[in-house]
């Protein structure tokens, strides 16, 4: 499987480089690496789009983007990871690293990671915002569901965290792979199937992480509700601020209560109770 890389040149930089990001996930990218200058964006060769891409390009007027297109092998991604890749500490208590960065075990939670071609290296906001909430939210004896998981540093931390039962779920072959990879590279049991909500069956779930683009969340809000027990929590992002209001009401309608909101830049992750 082939991916084309975008390697873009921004100016400003911000926020102009986190909408491109939200605009390109539109166009079914799902990979992004922050460069100095911009950033390097993926998306698969068959799914890409170029005019819908400039066009979403050319609708973000305040900024000078220029980019670079070139398609790569799947046998090189690592390599290109690997020379961009930089370890991350989510408030002293969550590492996240690959194999070939030193550990640090005095940080209470290590992930060890190797994406392959597969989103969430935890340097996006979303993701960031989402280590957070798993940081302070109980998961021991819990079932918990990583919606969307990609790489699984959310599933995986959940378990770390003491969930029970721990299951991810994404579209991507790669993302289940790779998750399954993640999972027994960090030595903890999750299941991980290749689908979407549609997917979703007779299991309920004490904890859903859902970090997926805004329309597919809008979409699926009430299948995730479906599957989740009684005073249970749910906890979203992939999100911007101009989102919130939308998302807010569409978990509100279906019967879920706002408990929080976390932001990072101009990204947002949201946490809903079921009662």
């Amino acid at each position: 499987m082939n991916y084309i890389e975008y390697r873009f040149s921004i100016s400003p930089l911000e926020p102009w480089r986190e909408i491109l990001v939200a605009l390109l996930a539109e166009c079914e990218f799902d990979s992004f690496v922050e460069t100095e200058n911009g950033m390097d964006a993926y998306v698969k060769v068959e799914l890409e789009n170029e005019s819908e891409i400039n066009e979403q390009i050319e609708s973000i007027t305040e900024a000078s983007i220029d980019y670079f297109r070139t398609e790569i092998e799947q046998q090189n991604w690592n390599e290109e990871w690997e020379s961009n890749f930089h370890p991350i500490i989510v408030n002293d208590q969550c590492y996240i690293r690959a194999e070939f960065h030193e550990p640090k075990p005095e940080i209470p939670y290590e992930i060890v990671i190797q994406p392959k071609m597969s989103f969430g290296t935890g340097h996006h906001e979303t993701t960031h915002l989402m280590v957070e909430y798993i940081l302070e939210t109980e998961f021991t004896g819990k079932d918990t569901l990583d919606m969307g998981c990609g790489t699984s540093i959310l599933g995986i931390l959940a378990k770390k965290r003491g969930a029970a039962y721990t299951e991810g779920i994404d579209i991507d072959e790669w993302s289940i792979e790779n998750s399954a990879e993640n999972a027994q590279r960090n030595q903890v049991e999750m299941t991980v199937r290749l689908g979407d909500a549609e997917i979703l069956g007779n299991r309920n779930f004490d904890i859903i992480l859902a970090n997926i683009q805004r329309n597919i969340l809008m979409e699926d809000i009430p299948k995730y509700i479906k599957v989740l027990n009684f005073a249970g929590e749910l906890i979203l992002s992939g999100l911007m601020v101009p989102d919130f209001e939308d998302i807010k009401s569409k978990c509100e309608e279906n019967g879920l209560t706002f408990v929080s909101r976390k932001q990072r830049n101009d990204w947002i992750a949201l946490k809903f109770l079921k009662n």
